[in-house]
């Protein structure tokens, strides 16, 4: 264990630790409000939870880090097939909540099972491609993992939960486009793709189907939200008025006032503009330059790293907590349509804790792995 916390990336480590804290008392700030008011529990309520959550996923951290990243690939099998058998039970046997069928709840907690879907598909994708690198030049064998991948997306889609399913099929694109696949498959590959999803598409909408929701439709009217302030726009438009009230040094920890059921869920997807209106634009500011000191560590490691597995598990890390600050800001904000993703650090939410401390756990790992690789070289 000694090699082990000599090798871990400190500067990512300690950055970590402190967006995790600071995203606990935010939540703690954001929630409190409409845990006693709304669902008539402690103001401590989601606190405690995301507490919970975090000491939970450090412990499986503490576990993850002593193992190989060889070892996640081998049995990537087996928890894609659990992802995909738990994806399919949630349509037949879970709940709605919030318009979707997302979660499995277990009465005080509930799990999304998309939410891990993300870090096992890059993990497999990556050891697939390891294992099959003799016959990257197979179109099917190439393009076997995106269709498993497709399968999956469409899955999450049904639930339906749009912003995962973009999130997910990026990644999965990412990964794919990563992989040192010849230039003239990737091209074959992209078309059939974009063909096969035309496809799909048709199929729906022959059928007078759709595979987008009607509430969902009705966010791509996304654009002057303050003009539906009584309807679609609520949202969004509150959120504008929680960071004008901020200005630059916000009006104080604690003392929102968009909080007092303004925003339904100022803890999870507006987090953002609570921190804003609380502490500051400046904040806001040195939280973003934080998030890019993370992702800059994160490229780092995996441009050091000695194998091509540990270089793809890092990028595909980086670009799955850049994809989720993307798209809550830019949903925020208004600029693309609110899609219901959680602000990577700061959003309350079990699963998706749980998969970011997995996700950093990779990364962390393989920077173990490149430092015991050079000490050994070194002797």
């Amino acid at each position: 264990m000694r090699k082990i916390v000599k090798n871990i990336d400190k500067p990512l480590l300690l950055m970590s630790i402190l967006l995790f804290i600071c995203g606990l008392v935010m939540v703690f700030s954001a929630s409190n409000v409409t845990a006693y008011m709304t669902r008539a529990v402690s103001p401590y309520n989601y606190f405690i939870k995301q507490a919970i959550f975090l000491g939970g996923s450090f412990i499986v951290s503490f576990i993850m880090i002593r193992f190989n990243t060889k070892v996640y690939g081998m049995v990537s099998h087996l928890f894609l097939i659990g992802i995909t058998a738990s994806l399919v039970a949630l349509l037949i046997y879970g709940k709605a909540q919030n318009q979707a069928i997302s979660w499995f709840d277990f009465g005080p907690i509930s799990i999304q099972p998309s939410e891990f879907a993300k870090m096992i598909m890059l993990i497999w994708m990556t050891r697939y491609y390891e294992t099959h690198a003799n016959k990257l030049n197979h179109f099917w064998t190439c393009f076997f993992p995106l269709i498993i991948g497709g399968l999956i997306a469409f899955l999450i889609i049904f639930q339906p939960d749009l912003g995962t399913a973009i999130i997910y099929s990026l990644i999965v694109i990412a990964v794919f486009f990563m992989e040192p696949i010849p230039k003239g498959i990737k091209n074959k590959i992209l078309l059939t793709g974009i063909g096969l999803v035309a496809i799909v598409c048709l199929v729906f909408i022959t059928n007078g189907k759709t595979l987008v929701h009607s509430r969902q439709l009705e966010r791509l009217h996304f654009q002057n939200p303050c003009s539906r302030l009584l309807s679609t726009g609520g949202q969004v438009c509150n959120g504008y008025i929680a960071m004008n009230n901020g200005g630059l040094t916000g009006v104080g920890l604690g003392n929102s006032t968009q909080k007092y059921l303004y925003l339904d869920e100022p803890y999870t997807d507006f987090i953002f503009a609570v921190i804003v209106e609380e502490l500051g634009a400046l904040t806001g500011i040195l939280l973003l330059l934080s998030y890019l000191f993370v992702l800059w560590r994160i490229y780092l490691i995996g441009k050091r790293s000695y194998t091509e597995r540990g270089a793809v598990l890092c990028y595909g890390v980086l670009i799955y907590i850049f994809l989720h600050i993307a798209v809550n800001l830019l949903g925020i904000m208004g600029l693309i349509p609110l899609t219901g993703v959680g602000l990577p650090f700061m959003s309350y939410g079990g699963s998706f804790t749980l998969s970011l401390v997995i996700a950093l756990t990779l990364v962390q790992r393989v920077a173990v792995e490149t430092g015991l690789r050079k000490t050994a070289h070194a002797k």
